[in-house]
């Protein structure tokens, strides 16, 4: 066990340190608020293609069925597929991580917004997983080419899409070590095109928006299924 540790200070001297690094990471708040802004006027690919999925309890699903009525829609890539060793037991030991670390998805729907996981494996195997692991996401199966056409064929990755009636549309993807910042509401939000919809965001003209702190709380007030 390593010895090494911070150094010890006066309290006076820690708060000093303390305030210094303050005006640092307000900074990077604010610079994060701007590259969240710069997000959501992104433009946009339609996508036309009739991807395929098999949905929790064995249904045929579409792109748009993943939506489930919400508006907004992030879909992250599971590795739990029939070409790793540890298939059928397990999924991926990193994607397994992402996915304990997840918050309440509740939360999400009440912004008009879905978080949903695929993967390559059997229905039966990711749901027996998923509740071995006690997580509570949506989980579905790919059968077509959407990973390979939406950069996660090869690696976990994050897409974001947004429904406009029946056409949806692919607004934005984030992969490797940006997929380390997410798990909380604000993180997913903050990487959709309309964002946390609150009134002090900077977002163009026409967005939904509402005062903040009026629409989150308890979860179990919600009129939502994940």
């Amino acid at each position: 066990m390593s010895t090494a540790r911070p150094e010890i200070v006066t309290p006076e001297q820690w708060r000093a340190a303390r305030e210094a690094l303050l005006v640092k990471e307000k900074a990077h708040t604010r610079a994060r608020d701007a590259m969240a802004a710069e997000r959501r006027r992104m433009p946009m690919i339609r996508v036309d293609k009739d991807y395929r999925f098999t949905a929790p309890g064995g249904a045929d699903a579409t792109l748009l069925d993943l939506f489930d009525g919400s508006r907004q829609l992030i879909v992250y890539r599971f590795f739990m597929d029939p070409d790793m060793d540890v298939y059928p037991e397990r999924g991926c030991p990193g994607c397994s991580m992402y996915a304990d670390q997840l918050g309440n998805l509740l939360h999400l729907r009440e912004r008009d917004t879905r978080f949903v996981a695929v993967s390559r494996g059997e229905q039966e195997h990711l749901q027996r997983y998923r509740e071995h692991m006690g997580w509570a996401f949506p989980w579905y199966t790919l059968r077509d080419d959407f990973d390979a056409d939406h950069d996660v064929a090869g690696w976990h990755g994050t897409n974001v899409f947004l429904r406009d009636g029946d056409e949806v549309f692919r607004t934005y993807f984030i992969d490797a070590r940006g997929d380390e910042a997410l798990g909380s509401t604000w993180s997913f939000l903050d990487i959709t095109p309309y964002g946390r919809q609150e009134a002090w965001e900077d977002s163009p003209e026409g967005w939904p928006q509402t005062p903040p702190y009026t629409w989150g709380g308890w979860h179990d007030k919600y009129d939502h299924t994940l």
